[in-house]
């Protein structure tokens, strides 16, 4: 058998056993998914007519423990087709979509889909929370691979990642990743979707928009404590040191996004486009107020552009398994007492993400091949 139909036949298995467990808890009652339910809710108060940013009157308690709905109305609008299936289908569905999504974007930056790769994704912490909770990041990061690292020109290059903007803030920081790789007609249409979308958002809900706008985009009330452990974002960290002040975050946001754009330029112009594309989400998900364990999905596309490099993926799956965070204390502020190796560890994808800059920060620096040519030892992607 060859490798494409093995590879066929893992994807098969995953979403036989998806739809299993899905069938499984419809025809019994049994709630299943947290965020898929949030955005089913969401869709439904759109077609109510209820408050999108009060609590969700659809949402079973027992299923996503009351929480609120955190996304741009434009987000619950294109959200509508869910409110047609019950919650357990609608995380089959999104489940499905992220099997495929992770598939496609693993295949996008190795260049192939080694099986043993796609065997090692189940064990990575950001895949199986995804898929648990029935997130939407997954089908977000493919979005934006297609529209960054387009495998043929395309007439409306942005639009996706505009979109993908339009569902969650945080792709917006792709719309500078065009500008700095020369693709200024793209970026330009991205914003024009974005801004599009979010008009129509506000053109149909009105009231929700001004409040989303005005309020309950700031309020983190909404996304849960920033001390949580599982907040892996530069502003966790702060507030596990008790560093809770705006200057701090502000400045360290700052570096972060300055260095990035310059290793996004040197590695556009060394023709690593997948190198760039991966910085700029490493740059995402440290500056972003709340950066969960799931929204480091972006793992499986590093992943994959390390395929072949055994001892880097080895590093990868130590701190990507999530073992180092299963074994500090969380919750109710016990973050703040953490010792030195709780720290460590306690921080490991937020740690691990700036020694990998560090690192690719240095070599830049001290390296400098011809202008124009991609480094031997990042290969460049052809587009």
């Amino acid at each position: 058998m060859d490798k494409g139909k093995k590879v066929s036949l893992v994807l098969l298995a995953v979403v036989t056993g998806l739809a299993g467990i899905a069938v499984h808890h419809w025809l019994n009652g049994i709630p299943l998914g947290v965020d898929s339910a949030v955005y089913r809710a969401g869709a439904l108060a759109v077609l109510r007519g209820q408050p999108l940013y009060d609590p969700l009157l659809a949402l079973d308690p027992k299923s996503a423990l009351e929480l609120p709905f955190t996304y741009p109305p434009s987000a619950a609008l294109l959200f509508l087709p869910l409110a047609a299936l019950p919650p357990q289908l609608v995380w089959l569905l999104l489940g499905v979509g992220s099997v495929l999504a992770l598939w496609s974007v693993l295949r996008r930056f190795s260049g192939t889909t080694p099986l043993l790769l796609l065997c090692l994704l189940p064990v990575l912490q950001p895949v199986w929370r995804l898929i648990s909770l029935g997130q939407v990041n997954a089908l977000l990061m493919v979005m934006v691979v297609a529209d960054a690292l387009p495998v043929r020109s395309r007439r409306y290059g942005g639009v996706l990642i505009g979109l993908a903007a339009a569902v969650k803030l945080t792709p917006l920081i792709f719309i500078p990743y065009l500008f700095l790789t020369g693709r200024r007609a793209d970026g330009w249409r991205a914003l024009a979707t974005f801004l599009g979308a979010s008009a129509v958002g506000a053109l149909v809900l009105p009231g929700d928009s001004v409040r989303y706008w005005t309020s309950a985009v700031l309020d983190n009330r909404n996304a849960g404590s920033a001390t949580w452990a599982d907040n892996q974002s530069l502003r966790g960290v702060l507030a596990r040191f008790d560093l809770t002040s705006i200057g701090w975050y502000a400045a360290l946001a700052a570096l972060c996004l300055l260095l990035g754009a310059l290793l996004v330029r040197e590695f556009h112009r060394r023709g690593d486009p997948r190198a760039a594309l991966l910085v700029t989400a490493g740059c995402a998900l440290l500056v972003s107020p709340i950066s969960w364990t799931h929204h480091w999905i972006w793992v499986v596309a590093l992943a994959g552009y390390l395929a072949g490099r055994w001892a880097a993926l080895a590093g990868v799956a130590a701190v990507f398994t999530g073992i180092a965070l299963a074994v500090v204390p969380e919750g109710a502020r016990r973050e703040l007492s953490w010792g030195p190796v709780q720290v460590v560890l306690g921080n490991a994808y937020v740690l691990a993400a700036l020694a990998a800059g560090a690192v690719l920060a240095a070599r830049l620096l001290i390296r400098s091949p011809d202008r124009g040519r991609a480094s031997p030892e990042l290969p460049a992607l052809r587009q």
